[in-house]
Parts: C-alpha cells; structure tokens; sequence
C-alpha cells in the first residue's frame, strides 16, 4: 500500500490577467488618462488589469470588437458598474448588495470568462468581484471571429489635478482565482510525465463564478515551487466556438499527446436551467507542444458505458497497461448532483465496456488509476456529503471498484482528488507525493462556488 503522507505546502496563486498580452507603466505625473492594444484572444478568457493611485475620478476598462459590440467596467467614485452594448442598444447592470467598495481600491479589473463578464477590485489585499453578468443570448463570446477582433483600453477621466489615476495596465488572457481538478501529467503508462525532474499537472483555473467561468491550464510543481505552463481550450463536434473544458487528463503516448476532458464549461449555474443539462467526456488528440502558450484542441466524444442511467460523465483518466489495454476511470451520476466512480475498459479508447462501479457512493469522484507495486488501483476522493460511514476519505478500490483501503492522508474540504506521484526513479531520495486541492474560495460571496482552491502539496512521512 501506499504511505501515510502529511502537508508540506500550500499555494494560491491567483492572478487576474494570467498570461499578458500587454504590459505597461503609466507615470501617474504626466496625466496619462488612457490606453489601448489589439488584443486577439483564442478563447473567451480575457482580462484586463490597472493599478490605481488614487480612486478619484472615472476609470473605464472595456473589450471592444470589431463590430463595435463592447463590454465595459466602470469605478466611479467607489461605486462599480457593467455595460453592455451590442448592436446600438445597450444596458447597464449594477449589484445592489455588492457594488459599492469598502476600501479604497489600488486595483481595478475586467474579465470575460466564457459568457460572463466581471468586474473586480482589489482591496485589502484581495480581490472581489463587484459585479458580474452573463451576455449569452446578447453576444456570442465564443466565435473566433469576434475573438480575434478583441482590443483592450482603459480610460480615466475627471480626476483632479496634473496626477492620473492609473500608474500602469495590463491586458491578457484570465488567469485564476483558484485551483481545483489537479491531475498530474502522465505517460500512457500511467507513469508521471517529468521535465527536468519536476512534475506538471492540470487544474482547473477557477473563474469569477460556477463551473461555467473555470478553464484548463497547465503547471510545473519542482519540490513545492509552483509555476504557470500553458492554456488548453477545446473545440466540441457539436458545437462551434471555443470552450473552456476542464477537469482533464493530459496523456503522452509516445509522439502525440491525448487530452480528455469534462465539458463543464456551459454547464449552468442556476438549478432550474439543470432539467436537461448533461456533461461529457471528449478527447483531442495532437502534436504541438502543449507544454507553452495557449491551445485549442478539436476533440471528439468518448462513448462511455455506465451502470444505469446517467445524467453525465466527468473527470477522465486514462492508462494503458502492458497488455495494450485501455483503463478509463470516470465518474458517473444519476442526477445533479449524485455520482459515483465507473471503471471502463477496452482494447481502445472507443472500444470501452463496463469493468466496475461503485454504485454505493453518492458524492464520490476524482477517479484515478495508480500501480502500486505489481498491482493496479483505483483511488477516489469520498465528499463530505457521502455516507457516514465514508465521507472525508481517499479510498483505494481495486479493478471491480471493490473497496480494498484507505490513503492515510490529511483530507482536505470540498472534494480534493487524491492525485499521487511515484517517486522518480532516478533519485533514490525520493518519496511518494500527493497534489490536490481545497474548498478555500476567493473573490467575495457575489463569485460563490467554483472560486477554490488552494493547492496542498503532501510527502510521505
């Protein structure tokens, strides 16, 4: 079995504007009142960011198209507003409860997310979201076109005296609040995926909101020291555009990398725009180096076998074994939200039959393959909303998904995936990790859930 691990880190490395497009100063003493930068996105993933040295006056941040539809944030006087203008009408929204600042702002930001746009302002050391509003239905955000055609300003207007507002701005695509869905990058083997000795994984970069503001990103963990790689944004057969998906699995299988992911990310917020709702798996296969930069990925959907019924399928991982056989763990659920592990497998990724289910569980996922010795397990992560005989836990099933044991490992909130890396051969030293994550949120209570977590880091004791 596996050893007993204990925490030895933590990180939160929340960042507005996560890979900058644009990077400049202002000085405040010249009266710089704006500026502005083509700003071509991949995705509907965009952020802009100013630091303020003072909160006088009128500060604008906006993504205008080339069709002229623009989304816009405004800090006036301590109070936080949206607008929207498509097509020669537009609206403004304001939040009642949460748009009025209660410290003075040194910083002042607009993303877009998927179909949300957002503002925020950073006080105290942290940032808030002031205000949020989706525009599905008024722009289609996912359209390469109207992507492509993105430019960022900003504008600050009516402060007094020689001294502007802003000291310097930077547009980009959306970083992260938090960091959830960690799966570590691995060899079709199911053996870690290492670069220079350190370790990558996947997570989910939490957005302003639910599931439908997160997306795919890419990060190098040497010992504790955690650093951005790369964004993953996909394509679906189904559909046009592109999506923020996540909760994925990145696979190196000799020269080509597989990608599966959970398509979480039109997924909807509000409980009564569930009835038909579902969530997929897919697979995107490719040659780039996914390893920098920003992607999107055509992908194809996986034809997953469940138990029963099935509402949806999410958080793949996927190994061959030396026999050439295909192991896919998943989740599945009969309804939003009641799931389970499942356990497919196959000669390939689209010749998949039933292995296992644990059809026991209600509130179980994080399904993960591990070899563990000369043997094959099956770990998970047992929410706190499972049964009293087995919330809070990371058990170990074997192949049928028959419990078998336990980690003995801290268990942190929320649902944190029990991601465990063999120790790299090549050091002698060296032990068995664990990477996950926890409910810890971000952003104020107008972000709600989806905004966690923290990334843990655990060794063996």
């Amino acid at each position: 079995m596996l050893p007993r691990f204990e925490v030895i880190a933590r990180h939160r490395p929340v960042a507005i504007v996560g890979s900058p497009f644009v990077q400049e100063e202002c000085d405040p003493t010249t009266g710089t009142r704006s500026g502005t930068a083509a700003t071509p996105f991949l995705a509907p993933y965009a952020a802009i960011e100013v630091a303020l040295a003072s909160g006088a006056g009128t500060t604008t941040l906006a993504l205008t198209a080339a069709d002229g539809s623009t989304l816009s944030v405004s800090l006036v006087e301590g109070s936080v507003s949206l607008s929207v203008a498509v097509g020669g009408s537009g609206s403004r929204h304001r939040s009642r409860r949460h748009g009025r600042v209660r410290a003075a702002p040194t910083r002042f930001a607009l993303t877009l997310t998927g179909t949300h746009l957002a503002a925020l302002t950073f006080e105290n050391d942290a940032w808030l979201v002031r205000g949020r509003v989706d525009v599905a239905g008024l722009l289609d955000t996912r359209d390469p076109a109207w992507l492509g055609g993105l430019t960022s300003s900003w504008v600050s207007t009516g402060s007094t005296g020689p001294v502007g507002a802003v000291t310097g701005w930077s547009a980009g695509a959306f970083g992260q609040l938090g960091l959830r869905d960690i799966r570590l990058v691995s060899h079709a083997d199911g053996s870690p995926y290492r670069d220079e000795g350190a370790v990558l994984f996947t997570a989910t970069s939490a957005g302003p909101g639910f599931f439908d503001t997160g997306h795919t990103s890419l990060w190098r963990l040497d010992g504790t020291r955690l650093t951005h790689c790369s964004d993953l944004f996909f394509e679906r057969p189904d559909r046009t555009g592109s999506f923020g998906d996540h909760a994925t699995h990145l696979v190196r299988d000799g020269e080509r990398w597989l990608v599966a992911t959970s398509t979480w990310a039109d997924f909807p917020g509000a409980k009564a725009q569930r009835r038909d709702a579902t969530v997929q798996i897919s697979l995107a296969e490719s040659t780039d180096d996914l390893l920098r930069g920003q992607h999107v990925l055509a992908t194809r959907f996986l034809a997953l076998p469940t138990d029963g019924p099935s509402v949806g399928v999410w958080d793949p991982h996927l190994v061959r074994t030396a026999t050439g056989q295909w192991l896919v763990g998943y989740v599945s659920a009969r309804k939003f939200f009641d799931f389970h592990p499942v356990l497919a497998s196959g000669p390939s990724l689209d010749e998949l039959t039933l292995r296992g289910a644990a059809t026991d569980r209600r509130a179980t996922e994080g399904t993960t393959i591990v070899r563990i010795g000369d043997d094959w397990r099956v770990l998970a992560s047992d929410g706190r909303d499972s049964s009293r005989a087995t919330r809070g836990r990371f058990p170990v099933f074997d192949l049928e998904l028959r419990e078998v044991g336990a980690l003995e490992a801290p268990y942190p909130t929320n649902i944190p995936w029990p991601t465990v890396i063999a120790p790299d051969e090549s050091r002698p030293d060296d032990e068995w990790s664990l990477v996950t994550f926890d409910g810890t949120p971000a952003g104020g209570r107008l972000a709600g859930y989806g905004t966690h977590g923290d990334v843990v880091v655990m060794r063996a004791r």
